[in-house]
């Protein structure tokens, strides 16, 4: 594979803040183009593990800074709200420009094509969904940025290649160089309110996926929430790029959308009818229809036929812990879906069921559950774990059941016990859903951390359930032989 070549930097300076994923793949993409890295991180684990690698530490806080050319910034690292992280000062003080490992990618890549996807909730699956369309269909993509693959550690594409890119608030801030041929906003509710000075900076922040667009670039944009809409109304007033909404509950002039579960290219104005989405188990849900008709509205503008999205489509296998079908265990099925990391994320899970076991809580964000109330007549109990437990109980005791069970192992258990007992008592089908409508850090590292120890805890589930079988398997057996 070939790799992405940052000699344009050989001979020069460079630091790198933070060391995680993203940090130590561009310390080692610049090592590699003959930069001279000062690699840092406020962490001396993870400061240990880069000198283990042989990269160079130098402690930012306390160095020369008319030296470095560049600070390559790990997007988890404030430069503006709630306050600049003391060395993001100390560049910007001496000048240096403060910038992403996308922003290096984007400059080592010239002359191919970009296509960015960001938004509050959906923009990991639409990502994944466009990048899986377009390698179905033999088109050179690579798939990146935010999610999964760190944007340096991505193949060299050829100038028929595409990058598609899931692009964060705070990536976004910090990566100027790309125009998008292809940009999408998904939708906007309040996150990272802290991070960007209030809903008006988030906003801001998001709206920089169209910077610099011209047509013939495209601009793809939810029209699900009054943000988005009215970005959306901005943008087609301006006329400065192609501008084509997206809908998965309404009929949309210009765009595609979901009718009844119905995929519909009006795009046109033909509203030809293009896939029954309802037939599709990979892609539940009135939110994944609007994932659906943008990854449409991405891979047509990118010349893929009709034949080809569609079987796209039908073969996309989904993401890990966004609404990830664990298991069925004697008619219980259990449901991953710990990327639910606020209000918003969980109503498109919620929605998609009809008896809900529903273990939620971990550290609140900003509204806390607000928004979620339609959906409580679909909830038969509440099992509540985190930081959030207490906050979110007062809200909902008296609606339904409501047990605290302050891990999520305990709540795992208690949902199945109650679970099986609905389905033994009523024949119904019930879901146990992890959608916990808050970040994990109260006691994960990351939702991946949390929705993983989900899934250990349902194959305990499904281990205990066979050795109860064999046990009285067994019983039965050797009562008989006496």
């Amino acid at each position: 594979m070939a790799q992405i070549d940052l000699g344009f930097f050989g001979g020069l300076t460079v630091a790198v803040l933070g060391l995680g994923k993203s940090g130590l793949s561009a310390a080692r993409a610049l090592v590699a183009g003959g930069a001279e890295v000062w690699a840092w991180d406020d962490n001396e684990a993870s400061r240990n593990r880069a000198a283990a690698e042989g990269l160079s530490i130098v402690d930012l806080h306390d160095c020369d800074w008319t030296q470095p050319v560049s600070l390559i910034l790990s997007p988890g690292i404030p430069h503006s709200f709630p306050a600049p992280h003391e060395v993001v000062e100390l560049a910007r003080h001496s000048g240096c420009e403060i910038i992403s490992d996308i922003e290096l990618l984007a400059r080592a890549q010239r002359g191919v094509r970009f296509v960015g996807i960001t938004g509050t909730n959906g923009k990991s699956t639409t990502t994944t969904l466009i990048g899986h369309i377009l390698k179905q269909a033999g088109r050179p993509v690579a798939v990146g940025g935010n999610l999964g693959i760190p944007a340096l550690e991505l193949e060299a594409l050829s100038q028929d290649g595409i990058y598609v890119l899931e692009m964060s608030s705070y990536q976004l801030e910090i990566t100027r160089s790309i125009t998008f041929d292809i940009a999408v906003l998904m939708n906007i509710s309040p996150d990272h309110l802290d991070r960007h000075g209030g809903f008006d900076g988030y906003v801001a922040a998001k709206k920089l996926i169209f910077h610099r667009q011209a047509k013939p670039s495209t601009a793809i944009v939810g029209t699900d929430d009054d943000t988005s809409r009215g970005i959306f109304a901005d943008l087609a007033a301006a006329n400065e790029q192609n501008v084509v909404p997206v809908s998965g509950n309404a009929v949309v002039t210009g765009g595609v959308y979901v009718d009844r579960g119905i995929l519909i290219d009006n795009t046109q104005g033909d509203a030809e009818q293009i896939l029954d989405l309802d037939a599709l188990a990979n892609l539940p849900g009135e939110h994944n229809a609007q994932n659906a008709a943008a990854a449409y509205a991405v891979t047509k503008t990118l010349g893929v036929t009709r034949a080809e999205i569609i079987e796209g489509l039908k073969t996309f296998g989904g993401l890990e812990h966004r609404q990830e079908m664990v298991d069925e265990i004697e008619g219980v099925r259990y449901v991953n879906d710990s990327k639910a990391t606020n209000a918003d994320a969980a109503a498109r899970a919620l929605a998609c069921y009809d008896l809900i076991y529903w273990i939620a809580g971990g550290r609140a964000k900003e509204g806390g559950l607000e928004g979620l109330e339609r959906f409580y007549p679909r909830i038969a109990e509440v099992f509540l774990i985190g930081e959030a437990e207490a906050a979110f109980a007062s809200v909902l005791e008296g609606r339904f059941p409501v047990k605290r069970c302050g891990t999520l192992a305990k709540a795992v258990s208690a949902a199945a016990e109650a679970a099986n007992a609905a389905q033994d008592q009523q024949g119904a089908s019930p879901v146990v859903l992890l959608s916990p409508a808050c970040a994990s850090f109260d006691q994960f590292p990351s939702f991946e951390a949390r929705g993983t120890a989900f899934k250990k805890a349902v194959a305990q589930l499904r281990g205990s359930r066979a050795a109860n079988d064999d046990d009285a398997n067994g019983q039965s057996v050797g009562g008989d032989a006496a």
